[in-house]
């Protein structure tokens, strides 16, 4: 068993947690305007990936490139480590490769913890991908107490580039958030990952 094979209902059940899907996460955290250079590969290269309509595509031509404007918002103390594989227990499933990884840390040729989330990339069934998502932030969670780094909280978000959802972990407590986002929604999406990323 991976990360891929759970879905929601079998991530909750495996792991013991408890389901919260009537809150909004993120309702008091402020947009971050994105700079000019993420507007402009939005407006030339999202239709392409949308066109295309593969996770390659979408991750690609949307997806990595709104994870580097996080990356230059906060700066170095925070690295987005794409397709890097994250194997913490292999007798309940947590093994396998993470769509993207955020970091608080400077270290690029290792990964290191604190890790406070993962981003999986759908092409377009997000509810499909949150099983898939909550089995990383329990592996997330794991791989962070193991180094000596634990945090309150972890975060996921499932995405298919141009639809966002986001998640939190914190004890046992799954949360989804009510809101789903869309690219067009860049500032508020940018400004969820950038509250997440700097804790």
């Amino acid at each position: 068993m991976a990360y891929s094979d759970f879905d929601l209902r079998t991530a909750v059940r495996t792991f013991g947690l408890n389901e919260v899907r009537d809150v909004d996460l993120f309702a008091s955290v402020p947009p971050v305007e994105p700079g000019d250079s993420l507007s402009r590969l939005l407006a030339e290269f999202a239709p392409v990936a949308v066109a295309v309509n593969s996770e390659k595509a979408r991750s690609v031509y949307i997806i990595a490139p709104v994870l580097m404007e996080l990356k230059r918002q906060v700066g170095a103390a925070v690295n987005v480590f794409p397709g890097i594989p994250l194997d913490v227990d292999r007798g309940h499933g947590l093994t396998g490769y993470c769509d993207f990884l955020i970091v608080r840390s400077p270290e690029i040729y290792y990964l290191v913890s604190p890790i406070v989330a993962i981003v999986e990339a759908k092409r377009e069934d997000l509810i499909a991908g949150l099983g898939q998502c909550a089995a990383g932030m329990v592996a997330i969670r794991q791989f962070n107490e193991k180094d000596g780094t634990p945090v309150p909280a972890v975060y996921g978000c499932v995405t298919s580039g141009t639809n966002w959802r986001f998640l939190k972990l914190e004890s046992q407590v799954l949360s989804i958030d009510l809101p789903e986002y869309y690219i067009r929604e860049t500032a508020r999406i940018l400004g969820i990952l950038v509250h997440i990323a700097r804790g």
